[in-house]
């Protein structure tokens, strides 16, 4: 996984580095070291954020629609 994909993927779940980090019980600065390359994203890391990137893209969430107001 390239540093743009784990963005993109972050974006399509709508969550922050801060929230990745927490989700994976992890330091915020490794999480931004992947964002920048520093550093490489581990396989596992990876393959689960894609799965779950994957599924987002495919079932977004459902469209509220406006009230109608009876006149």
């Amino acid at each position: 996984m390239t540093p743009a994909r784990l963005r993109e993927c972050l974006d399509l779940l709508h969550w922050s580095q801060r929230g990745l980090a927490r989700i994976l019980s992890c330091d915020e600065g490794t999480v931004r070291q992947w964002a920048r390359g520093a550093v490489v994203i581990p396989v596992g890391v990876a393959a689960w954020l894609e799965k779950r990137a994957t599924h987002a893209s495919k079932t977004p969430p459902p469209v509220r629609k406006e009230h109608l107001t009876s006149p």
